[in-house]
C-alpha cells in the first residue's frame, strides 16, 4: 500500500498497487506546476486509488485540452493529473507520496526542454520528446 498527503495534510490518499514505472519530466507545464525543475510522475491505475480524506479541497486546472491537474486548495501541492480519454489511469506525483515501496525514476523525458541550469548525471534512458511508441 502506498500512502500519500499534500503538504498541509488535508488531502490523503492510499493507492493499493505498486508502482511500475517512473518518468521524470522536464517540460515546461511540469516545470512550472511544480515549481521545480521537474516533476516525477507514476502511472497509477484509478480504481486502486483512493482519496481518504479533504476530497473536498481537491481543485483541478485544465492545462491543455483533455488534461487536467489535480492540486490541493488549501496548499496548492500537485497531487496528480489525468487525461479525459484515458480516465482509468493517473499519474500520480510522486512527491507527495509519504509511505511505500517507491522505485527510482525508470527514464527522463522532454530532455530538450530542461531548465538551463540544470545538469543531467544520471545513467537513465533520456529522451528528447516523450518516450518513444
Amino acid at each position: 500500500m502506498i500512502k500519500g498527503n499534500c503538504l498541509c495534510a488535508s488531502i490523503s490518499y492510499e493507492y493499493d498497487g505498486e508502482l511500475t514505472e517512473l518518468a521524470v519530466c522536464h517540460c515546461g507545464q511540469c516545470r512550472r506546476a511544480q515549481g521545480s525543475a521537474f516533476a516525477t510522475n507514476a502511472p497509477v491505475k484509478s480504481a486502486q486509488f483512493t482519496i481518504t480524506a479533504g476530497e473536498e479541497l481537491l481543485k483541478s486546472y485544465y492545462s491543455c485540452p483533455g488534461k487536467r491537474r489535480v492540486f490541493c486548495s488549501n496548499c496548492g501541492s500537485p497531487i496528480f493529473s489525468q487525461r479525459d480519454d484515458t480516465p482509468e489511469v493517473m499519474r500520480l506525483r510522486v512527491g507527495t507520496i509519504t509511505s511505500g515501496n517507491i522505485r527510482a525514476p525508470d527514464y527522463q523525458i522532454y530532455c530538450a526542454d530542461k531548465a538551463d541550469w540544470l545538469v543531467l548525471s544520471d545513467n537513465k534512458p533520456k529522451y528528447v520528446g516523450n518516450v518513444p511508441e
